[in-house]
């Protein structure tokens, strides 16, 4: 059986995607809880090849709450008359970003968008088990969930040219598109999308290999 990590290495880990906020006591056992309990399932089925905790932490955790923070600070978590905003997380898989993201605001009213059964099976379990409240899972295809958010992320798809459209179809006018993705998928992403969106200059994501937090806002029917 794994040993559990402490929480206070897992703030240590995480440190480098927190800028000067430290991660709290009560974040650091969850995201403790998240992890013992993405370990024992991926034993069983393929969540994530990173099987080193410490890896998962700074790839997963960090990329993600690093993300947070970036939206955070360009104002997307603010409630528009008392309410707060929706985030639609595509192609959720293990749960990243939305679910450390959630986990950082907690006002977030987050949906896990996960097709396969068994990945969307663990995402239930994992809000269940950190008693996650205002998430809930679609188990089906993006296409097929009929609603918009005025957040919607992804982050390590398959085949991102032809998702991307799809995923940009979910944000709700004047909402918000976060991709963390790849340096060079940066253009691609832009060119693709073309002029109703508006996208911020790119955030290189501390301690990774060229990845970054691209967002985009939809301007469709704005005036020029």
């Amino acid at each position: 059986m794994l040993a559990a990590m402490d929480p206070d290495r897992i703030a240590a880990l995480l440190a480098p995607f927190m800028g000067c906020e430290p991660v709290s006591a009560s974040l650091a056992a969850q995201l403790q809880a998240y992890l013992d309990l993405l370990l024992r399932w991926n034993a069983r089925i393929n969540l994530t090849a990173v099987r080193d905790p410490e890896e998962i932490i700074t790839r997963h955790f960090g990329e993600s709450l690093f993300a947070a923070r970036v939206l955070r600070d360009a104002g997307a978590f603010a409630s528009t008359a008392g309410v707060a905003p929706t985030l639609g997380d595509v192609g959720s898989g293990a749960g990243f970003p939305g679910i450390p993201i959630k986990l950082f605001a907690p006002e977030l009213r987050l949906t896990l968008v996960e097709a396969q059964n068994k990945k969307a099976t663990f995402l239930r379990e994992v809000i269940r088990t950190l008693g996650i409240e205002g998430a809930e899972i679609y188990g089906g295809r993006a296409e097929n969930w009929n609603q918009r958010a005025a957040i919607v992320t992804m982050r390590a798809v398959e085949k991102f040219e032809r998702v991307l459209p799809v995923t940009a179809a979910l944000v709700a006018k004047g909402g918000i598109l976060c991709l963390l993705i790849g340096d060079g998928q940066t253009e691609s992403a832009q060119q693709g999308l073309g002029s109703e969106w508006r996208f911020s200059p790119a955030v290189p994501i501390p301690d990774s290999d060229g990845r970054v937090v691209l967002m985009g806002k939809n301007i469709a029917g704005e005036s020029a």
